[in-house]
């Protein structure tokens, strides 16, 4: 499955400056990891978002979100971003920072 290398760009550019970042590509699309932690990533033309299971729910409530089923069964902790929710530069900043606090919460791998 291609993923959007705009978006994989725009990533990137969020993610300027923070350390211990590496991308690696899963789930047919790129995925952003922190210390070996998955922060975020594209697939196809949606952002994924590792937010933790505490905030699963506020983050499923937020417009233009789903839940990250991949599998068939939703994954606690992680979220689907359609191109809606992140057109904003700020906004796509916003989901970013949240993966990467997730993923900072973390041991590193």
């Amino acid at each position: 499955m291609a993923f959007d290398e705009n978006l994989a760009m725009d990533i990137r550019a969020a993610l300027a400056g923070q350390d211990g970042i590496t991308e690696k590509k899963m789930f047919g699309g790129l995925s952003f990891l922190l210390k070996g932690n998955m922060a975020c990533g594209v697939i196809a033309d949606e952002l994924i978002v590792r937010v933790g299971p505490d905030a699963t729910d506020e983050a499923l409530a937020q417009p233009h979100t789903r839940a990250f089923d991949f599998t068939g069964t939703p994954m606690k902790g992680w979220v689907v971003v359609g191109a809606g929710g992140y057109e904003k530069d700020a906004d796509l900043k916003r989901w970013v920072q949240q993966g990467v606090d997730f993923a900072s919460s973390l041991p590193p791998k």
